[in-house]
């Protein structure tokens, strides 16, 4: 246990130094970003780019997080192993599964405490951040704008009794605040077994204090005349926010957030995609930091007195580079829908994991 706590202190002060000095790389080529885009609206001052790169910062150290973890843990077994500690170690009997132990366990934990721990955190500065680069930095209208300034949603219809759901689609979508207005609505009104019960036409609509107020709204039923138009307050659990949230960044909402948004969105229906991939990847995130501190060592553990030391440090970034690359391809299938988004957000970890397994058997075991 002493030398598997002394193993693990290294790694972890490793670890940690990669982090911190990756994250500040990668800040700064994130803030002359911020600055070049800065430099095309006066009214951005030199504060707000701070500002945004500031509160950016934990988000980009959740991205650089397994890659710091894969570096801390080579150069931690590549300085024991310089100095012999692990060659006196494993002449006295220690095998690298031992000695091993603690720090895959550390990489674990590193991704346990930054899944439930930092997300927090993290999706709140990065709303923020986000919300003031959309205000400052860019030149469209926001998410909704982004969509060609139309609106689908689904919601639950509670007055046409249990299963009853509301189809409302609207043009011209706006936003003033925390009021969100849309012309030329129609609002479809399903019965529980998909029979239509009413459609609405309305000339506005707008969202705010827990309903849809419907401005000129012409209701039609089934074999009846329409109805003469008239205002009509149509009740709805979303929210400004939500509408918003449902456009955004998955990053913008923790792990603790997910779950209750993802049932949101597939009530509303708006795709869920992108925030269960998103979920399932935080899910994956310790066993993703544990393949990464093996693949580390799997890396870094060959004797210097064997020669070529240098090339596997090289092989092992780039088998890191090359894992970081399966996972981005992995989440694009995932997010496209042509994988399962479970296999999408796993498989690249459980695979790294079996290769790194595979690596270290043949160098230990032979």
């Amino acid at each position: 246990m002493t030398l598997s706590r002394y193993i693990a202190r290294q790694f972890v002060i490793a670890a940690l130094g990669m982090l911190v000095a990756l994250t500040l790389l990668v800040s700064l080529f994130d803030f002359i970003d911020l600055l070049r885009r800065a430099s095309n609206h006066p009214d951005a001052g030199f504060a707000l780019v701070v500002g945004i790169a500031a509160l950016r910062l934990p988000y980009l150290a959740m991205q650089v997080l397994p890659f710091a973890v894969q570096l801390g843990a080579m150069l931690c077994f590549w300085r024991l192993t310089r100095s012999s500690e692990l060659i006196v170690a494993r002449a006295a009997g220690v095998s690298a599964w031992e000695f091993l132990a603690g720090p895959v366990l550390c990489a674990a934990l590193f991704g346990v405490v930054t899944t439930a721990g930092v997300t927090p955190l993290s999706s709140a500065l990065f709303a923020r951040a986000e919300m003031l680069e959309n205000r400052t930095l860019s030149t469209g209208g926001g998410p909704i704008a982004l969509n060609g300034g139309q609106l689908w949603l689904r919601q639950a219809d509670r007055a046409l009794g249990p299963g009853g759901v509301a189809i409302l689609h609207g043009h011209d979508v706006s936003v003033q605040g925390q009021v969100l207005t849309a012309r030329d609505v129609t609002v479809f009104r399903l019965l529980a077994d998909d029979q239509l019960s009413s459609r609405i036409q309305a000339a506005s609509a707008r969202l705010a204090d827990g309903s849809w107020t419907l401005t000129g709204a012409r209701v039609m039923r089934p074999d009846q005349p329409p109805e003469p138009p008239t205002v009509m307050h149509l009740p709805t659990d979303l929210t400004m926010a939500r509408v918003q949230e449902s456009f955004a960044s998955p990053d913008t909402l923790s792990v603790w957030q997910l779950p209750g948004f993802i049932a949101l969105l597939e009530r509303s229906g708006f795709s869920s995609i992108r925030h269960r991939l998103h979920f399932q990847a935080l899910l994956a995130l310790p066993l993703l930091t544990a393949t990464m501190a093996l693949v580390g060592a799997g890396f870094s553990l060959r004797p210097a007195r064997r020669g070529g030391v240098a090339r596997m440090l090289a092989a092992g970034v780039g088998a890191g580079f090359a894992l970081f690359m399966i996972s981005k391809l992995a989440e694009e299938f995932g997010d496209s829908g042509a994988l399962p988004v479970a296999l999408a957000a796993w498989a690249p970890a459980a695979a790294g994991l079996m290769l790194a397994l595979a690596l270290l058997l043949h160098m230990e075991d032979g």
